[in-house]
């Protein structure tokens, strides 16, 4: 996608604001209009006042001077207001699509793209967008609508004097292009390295207590050194190239002006021309260099603007998992079974397939746990489920029918999800378990919560369900999380239940208490566990043991123990581990 394209793609967003553009349009051609005026007036000022002492122009320029300014500065405060309006706007427009199109791409994009990076996309590129279509743009037109009403009084004075002083045109042009080239690079470069400075910075402030507890601040401290040397480099890079063409900008200005005094100055000598007509085109001259001069510093802004659109129309144009969806089927609940025929996963840029040729039926209302060793591909059969992953082999049936016939929205609206890894939000406790479902009331969150044993701890906190719980619930027990996680999966009452190890950072109190309110969870529900503490699961209707992301065994826990394979060998290594502590 070329420049032009990007940044015609880019005014697309200012469509629904056009009448607000319009007007500021209107208005920048009625300050160029009243910028030549000034211009203009300098000739019956030098020829009127000075040399035939008129007094009626004695009186009334200086009237109509004044007047030109409040008119000017009147339409000026328009072309500010609307432009800035509209820029701002086209912002938030921009900001939100990219933010909801970022929650609608496929998890994998998530997994190889840092939410540092995506951060500095959406807050910093989005950003210097907005220069492009608010700033820039109104100086783009104020400039070179200027440039055209100062051209217009040149060549009424003198077109021959005027064609000798567009010479310089061509000459600055070159030097723009040539510049805003070089600007562009420098400028997808420098915003590569602030992505990578904003993930660097995601990371360390997220993993604050793990960067204290290991003394690691100072190599932190280096790393962000590194990525904040790498973007000062770029920017200075940036600043250098913008500065040379800002000079020779300069120069190929004064060798028109130089060149105008000496033709100029011949025909006010030899009488072919008033001195009030050539201090005008003179005037004029310089106030149509200095619209030229913005526009070579509006152009590091554009370049800037269109390395940016082009980071975040990257994102835009992949398809989100909406697009992909060709399910016609809205999924009720599961009713008979969940069937996995011959199903394997291969994760993009990997040798080795996660999951390799998997039969599994379960049952509705069956409790199926899932174990083996780390990285057996226990996670990843159970991200099958809600399509965060597409297998790449085989097929998953629900009910009888494939998983991709069932709507995303409808099929994720019946799958509950509770891992050890817990996503709170910096909000009350009232906004976190109701994240489970839209619309939900007091009473139901509140029903909720006693089901998950988090009820009376609520009670005991400062505002009760009102009670903001910091960012990632860092003001609550790691017991607490767990229970307000499975009060949001209670309230959204699913009918396939899926437990990612979901008490295995847990002490044995708290450990207690969640499974008790895991039991309320479970009840009358198609449940996957995945099991790192195997006593957990010994009630389990079926356990599945995965080697490789293969199926090495499925049975109940005394007949795994009675063939003596490998879930005998796991628990007897958990024992053992229990036993000699």
């Amino acid at each position: 996608m070329s420049g032009l394209d990007r940044f015609m793609r880019l005014m697309r967003y200012v469509r629904p604001y056009r009448v607000r553009f319009l007007v500021a349009f209107v208005c920048s051609g009625l300050v160029a209009a009243l910028t030549g005026a000034y211009a203009w007036l300098v000739r019956p000022v030098m020829d009127g006042i000075f040399i035939e002492k008129n007094e009626w122009l004695w009186l009334a320029l200086p009237l109509a001077l004044l007047g030109v300014a409040v008119l000017k500065a009147v339409f000026s405060y328009g072309v500010a207001y609307l432009m800035a309006y509209v820029g701002n706007r086209v912002v938030a427009d921009i900001r939100q699509e990219l933010f909801q199109h970022l929650m609608r791409l496929p998890v994998g994009f998530h997994d190889t793209n840092t939410s540092g990076r995506l951060v500095s996309r959406v807050m910093n590129d989005v950003g210097l967008m907005a220069n492009a279509a608010s700033s820039v743009v109104k100086d783009i037109f104020q400039n070179m609508l200027t440039f055209l009403a100062m051209v217009g009084v040149i060549v009424y004075q003198n077109w021959k004097l005027a064609g000798l002083s567009i010479i310089v045109i061509p000459l600055s042009a070159m030097t723009m292009v040539r510049m805003g080239q070089r600007l562009r690079r420098l400028a997808t470069s420098g915003q590569e390295r602030m992505g990578d400075m904003a993930s660097t910075l995601q990371e360390t402030l997220a993993g604050i207590r793990m960067v204290k507890a290991f003394g690691r601040e100072e190599a932190e401290a280096e790393r962000f050194k590194e990525s904040n040397r790498a973007f000062l480099s770029t920017t200075l890079k940036s600043n250098q190239v913008w500065s040379i063409g800002s000079s020779h900008m300069e120069v190929i200005g004064v060798i028109g002006v130089a060149a105008i005094i000496w033709y100029g100055g011949y025909l006010v000598i030899h009488d072919t021309m008033t001195p009030g007509a050539f201090f005008s085109f003179l005037a004029a001259m310089f106030m149509a260099y200095t619209p030229i001069r913005k526009l070579s510093g509006s152009n590091n802004l554009i370049q800037q603007a269109l390395a940016a659109a082009e980071r975040v129309y990257d994102v835009l144009d992949l398809e989100s998992e909406r697009s992909q969806d060709h399910g016609t089927v809205p999924l009720t609940g599961v009713s008979h079974t969940i069937e996995f025929q011959g199903v394997s996963l291969r994760y993009e840029n990997h040798a080795v397939p996660a999951l390799a040729g998997i039969d599994l039926s379960i049952r509705s209302g069956e409790v199926v746990a899932l174990v083996g060793s780390s990285g057996s591909g226990k996670t990843t059969l159970v991200s099958l489920l809600p399509r965060f992953y597409e297998p790449t082999g085989g097929r998953i049936l629900l009910d009888g029918k494939p998983l991709t016939s069932y709507t995303l929205p409808s099929l994720r609206a019946h799958i509950g999800i509770v891992s050890q890894d817990i996503v709170l939000f910096d909000d009350t406790i009232r906004s976190n378990i109701a994240f489970g479902r839209t619309g939900a009331g007091h009473a139901d969150i509140e029903q909720a919560a006693k089901l998950a044993y988090a009820h009376d701890f609520i009670l005991r906190l400062p505002e009760g369900y009102d009670t903001v719980i910091g960012e990632r619930g860092v003001k609550l027990s790691g017991g607490e999380r767990q229970r307000l996680a499975i009060g949001r999966a209670i309230l959204r009452d699913p009918s396939l239940l899926i437990l990612d190890e979901a008490t295995s950072a847990l002490d044995t109190e708290s450990e207690r208490i969640v499974q008790l309110a895991l039991s309320n969870l479970m009840k009358n529900r198609t449940t996957l566990v995945i099991a790192h503490r195997l006593s957990t699961i010994h009630n389990a209707d079926r356990i599945v043991v995965l080697d490789g992301g293969t199926i090495a065994e499925v049975g109940s826990h005394e007949e795994l123990i009675r063939q003596g394979g490998l879930y005998r060998r796991l628990h007897a290594l958990q024992f053992q581990d229990v036993t000699s502590v």
